[in-house]
């Protein structure tokens, strides 16, 4: 969900959406990936999303100057999606950012928000400044997208989550395929096959 409709109410707006998708983590579907040891399946994470804490070194730069660094991120979970790591507001060099125009919805997360560098105007990373319940520990954390900025998770490059919208994280460790990929996607079902 990326921005509201016209016309309907947000909470039957949020039911459609939150409803719309048949995978929700509890059978892999025959045309995913299977892990091998030591790696995971998107397919096997739950919908709604789950926050798991993460104490993975993560950096993030700009060319080659440090944006982030933190070894107590949240990492976002959700039925198709690369994770997406959230980095704790204290952990980023905070004044190299400006929030910038424009909002979108997440149907599990909330109104998210986005940050640009300052001399940018493209959004590198989004927050949510007042999430919905469920997910009030995201409050004060902001995620980078990795098409943008360079992502390292234990000194791994993070690959960027196919679709531009999407900032999910790719390592080595991840197999999908990939909500987003648009050679597997299912527009009806928002889903791959």
């Amino acid at each position: 969900m990326s921005e509201l409709s016209r016309g309907d109410p947000i909470e039957k707006q949020l039911k459609r959406a939150r409803s719309g998708w048949k995978f929700r983590g509890l059978k892999r579907p025959e045309f995913a990936v299977v892990p091998e040891v030591n790696q995971e399946s998107v397919w096997d994470y739950p919908r709604p999303p789950r926050i798991e804490q993460d104490p993975s070194l993560l950096k993030i730069f700009s060319k080659e100057k440090i944006i982030a660094k933190s070894v107590s991120s949240l990492r976002v979970l959700e039925t198709a999606s690369p994770p997406t790591y959230y980095v704790p507001e204290s952990d980023i060099d905070m004044q190299q950012l400006k929030p910038c125009d424009g909002y979108s919805l997440c149907e599990w997360k909330g109104e998210a928000r986005y940050f640009s560098l300052l001399d940018d105007l493209l959004p590198i990373a989004w927050f949510y400044p007042k999430p919905f319940d469920e997910f009030s520990l995201l409050k004060d954390h902001v995620s980078f997208y990795p098409t943008r900025v360079r992502c390292i998770l234990n000194g791994e490059r993070v690959r960027p989550q196919p679709g531009g919208f999407y900032g999910g994280w790719i390592t080595k460790k991840i197999v999908g395929p990939f909500k987003g990929d648009l050679s597997v996607s299912d527009p009806k079902q928002g889903v791959h096959r």
